[in-house]
């Protein structure tokens, strides 16, 4: 599947019923979702023939994406019911096969290739990414995770990283759309800058 035309597909799923602040529920718009999974499967390749887990899966932008691109196995994983129900209601849509599962990150072990992640940025629970970031490391070989972009952020995250047994490999910049998903919004659509990492875990 071409990129552009992944990203119509993405473009037509359900949004978030009832989006949550507590828990940073952002939708995450399909020009970026389909960047995110071309990067991950197709300039890297960590999609195509691996398991694959999407730690706060959401509407499972993410997991229909790496579906979609030939992951052998994919589970989406995350602790708002609403959000997971529209993940199965969007997967049925695509055709994609996907496992979700309903639960905070102390539910999931086992091992998988990659993980493909949009975790809270921290701003509204300080330390969220941390530790979205130290699961990953903890059952993946290859983690793709989107963070707030700014210099200190990528020196906080670098060290977290090397801490939690894994390195950056590389930072992709993007700039992603959120829409207008809770009164505070005063915009229909804003744009943040993010970077988007590739990280190893290291072999000991």
């Amino acid at each position: 599947m071409r990129k552009i035309h992944l990203e119509i597909v993405l473009s037509q799923l359900a949004p978030h019923p009832k989006p949550k602040l507590k828990w940073e529920a952002y939708t995450l718009d399909a020009g970026s979702a389909a960047e995110i999974a071309y990067i991950a499967g197709r300039i890297n390749d960590d999609i195509c023939k691996k398991s694959v887990i999407d730690l706060g899966c959401g509407t499972g932008v993410l997991s229909i994406s790496a579906s979609l691109l030939g992951a052998r196995f994919v589970v989406g994983v995350d602790i708002d019911k609403d959000a997971v129900v529209a993940a199965k209601e969007n997967a049925e849509t695509t055709g994609a096969k996907v496992e979700f599962v309903i639960g905070d990150l102390s539910c999931v072990a086992g091992h998988f290739n990659t993980a493909l992640m949009n975790p809270p940025f921290g701003s509204w629970r300080r330390g969220a990414d941390v530790k979205f970031l130290r699961k990953a490391l903890e059952i993946s070989d290859v983690v793709y995770s989107l963070h707030k972009h700014s210099d200190l952020n990528r020196e906080f995250l670098s060290r977290k990283v090397q801490s939690f047994g894994g390195r950056v490999d590389k930072i992709y910049e993007m700039r992603i759309t959120i829409p207008r998903m809770f009164d505070f919004h005063r915009r229909e659509k804003f744009f943040v800058d993010a970077d988007f990492y590739r990280i190893l875990k290291v072999k000991s």
